[in-house]
């Protein structure tokens, strides 16, 4: 429930805060205030998973540590609360300085006539979707299944396939599972650091590529790296190349291909973050069907997926017994299947149009 809560309220801020940086850009356009927000949250990743990445919290906070909550557990508290703290002040800091023009009552008015309203408005109004909008949403939902996998276990597989721990063994297996979730958190402080300089990169990409262009390379990158994942974990575990012990000669080389693969990861996933809302702000802009309502299906084709991986990848491991390597195999042929769907479905668009849209007052 704690973690549903969370990752509830993770969603709650964000969907707003989008819609903010996208209403405030002004004659910038919805792909600068993407690549704004993304830049942003890489600095928040980067100290997230920073706090992540150390095991001191307890000799920071000592009086976290109890006999009921050991080292890891003080750890683990001292982080969520300097988050609770970081998360209040932003908040306060968004609610003071993002000024938002109102609507003209009257114009105001006559908008919502037109519009679903209510808790299902989404649901309602998937029927007045833009044009090329169901593409978007089909592929956005494959792109998300390809990196669920990783997004969920990316720790759990440096803890148990890179590091050979696990959570539930002797002393010295649950030593190196911390380890190695502490290394994997590390991994994702170094994709961070790539999502944030990605963020730069991604306008003047979209403007000489276009939007779908680079979405689909994107994409075909994920596919590289999950197969990669897929055999390295299989290489660690000695499915390939001989036995454990084998495998244990090249372990250092392994870890850090492994670190390697967080860092390759980091420009796909600016794009993962940037892209597809730019391209659903242009459509809302350019062919009507609102930017709340199209804003708001694009978050169901992420959640959707989100789920399908969250109660299907564990039965899906433990059908082959061979860890998380199962559930990257998967994530690697849907990470193909969305680069194939992007070619064919997203829609054209000119080389010039990432930037050109701007977007107009309320969402």
């Amino acid at each position: 429930m704690g973690f549903w809560l969370l990752d509830f309220s993770n969603n709650t801020v964000q969907g707003p805060a989008r819609a903010l940086m996208a209403d405030l850009a002004g004659s910038h356009g919805p792909s600068t205030a993407n690549a704004i927000f993304v830049s942003w949250m890489a600095i928040g990743n980067i100290l997230g998973y920073s706090s992540g990445s150390t095991d001191k919290w307890h000799t920071w906070f000592p009086f976290l540590q109890t006999k009921a909550c050991c080292e890891a557990c003080a750890n683990l508290k001292a982080a969520f609360l300097v988050s609770v703290v970081f998360l209040g002040l932003s908040t306060v800091v968004t609610m003071i300085f993002a000024n938002e023009v109102p609507l003209d009552p009257a114009a105001a008015k006559q908008g919502e006539e037109g519009e679903p309203s209510g808790p299902f408005a989404v649901f309602k109004g998937m029927k007045n979707l833009p044009p090329g909008m169901p593409q978007v949403l089909i592929v956005t939902g494959l792109t998300w299944l390809s990196w669920f996998p990783f997004i969920l276990f990316d720790t759990d597989w440096m803890g148990r396939e890179m590091y050979h721990g696990r959570p539930d063994g002797s002393p010295t297996e649950v030593a190196n599972y911390q380890e190695g979730v502490r290394q994997g958190a590390f991994g994702l402080l170094l994709n961070s650091i790539v999502l944030g300089v990605s963020s730069f990169l991604i306008e003047p990409m979209c403007r000489k590529l276009t939007a779908k262009v680079v979405w689909v390379m994107s994409s075909f990158l994920v596919c590289v790296a999950m197969a990669m994942v897929t055999v390295l974990s299989s290489w660690a575990l000695g499915d390939i190349g001989g036995n454990v012990q084998d495998a244990a000669a090249v372990d250092k080389g392994l870890k850090s291909t492994a670190l390697a693969i967080f860092v390759l990861l980091g420009f796909p996933f600016a794009v993962l973050c940037s892209v597809p809302f730019a391209v659903t702000a242009q459509l809302a802009a350019s062919k009507g069907g609102g930017q709340g309502l199209c804003t708001g299906v694009l978050n169901i084709s992420i959640v959707v997926p989100q789920m399908i991986i969250a109660v299907g990848s564990g039965p899906w491991d433990e059908l082959f017994g061979k860890g998380n390597i199962p559930a990257f195999g998967v994530a690697a042929v849907f990470a193909f299947i969305a680069a194939v769907a992007g070619i064919i479905m997203l829609p054209k668009q000119p080389k010039t149009s990432f930037r050109s849209v701007s977007m107009g007052g309320g969402h």
